[in-house]
């Protein structure tokens, strides 16, 4: 059984999100898609083509950029979210000068709130080198403080690594 918040962790194409989809499919509910990506040239349109073709059409895909907490609201309790990815979430935010801490604040009560267990994808930026940047040096803090936060909430924390998953908290289902 899926705990109420799992957090799936790994590196670029690391495997996670189709880790995590596994665990998804695996609790034999009715699944929901929370796609935060978006396709602002043709590789990434091709990347998120690929993602859907391997989920399959037996998903409900729900497109949230930003704004996640109506779909987490409108989520049941006999369903089961993925919500892929926290990254571009954040990434989303900042790019949007969002106000992080306020967007992160709802984040977190909509997770908490909602009916339905919910899969988080998430990148891990804590094995990467230090940014030369401003920007990046203020995405990675910032993912890496979603990632701690998220961690402590959830009871299921598995980092991805070549496919390989590792548990970092809890049990697998």
């Amino acid at each position: 059984m899926l705990q109420p918040l799992t957090l799936v962790l790994g590196g670029a194409a690391s495997g996670k999100s189709a880790y995590a989809e596994g665990l998804v499919r695996a609790a034999g509910r009715p699944r929901i898609y929370l796609a935060t990506a978006e396709a602002h040239d043709a590789e990434m349109r091709a990347k998120l083509e690929r993602h859907r073709a391997r989920r399959g059409p037996d998903w409900r895909t729900v497109e949230a950029a930003r704004d996640i907490g109506p779909a987490l609201a409108q989520a049941g309790s006999g369903d089961v979210v993925l919500l892929d990815c926290a990254t571009m979430w954040l990434s989303n935010h900042l790019l949007a000068e969002s106000d992080l801490a306020q967007a992160e604040a709802a984040l977190v009560a909509a997770l908490d709130s909602c009916a339905a267990p919910v899969v988080v994808v998430s990148n891990e930026v804590g094995l990467s080198v230090v940014p030369d940047n401003a920007l990046a040096r203020r995405f990675q803090n910032a993912q890496g403080a979603l990632n701690q936060r998220l961690a402590a909430r959830a009871g299921l924390v598995v980092n991805v690594i070549a496919g390989l998953p590792q548990v970092l908290k809890g049990t697998l289902p």
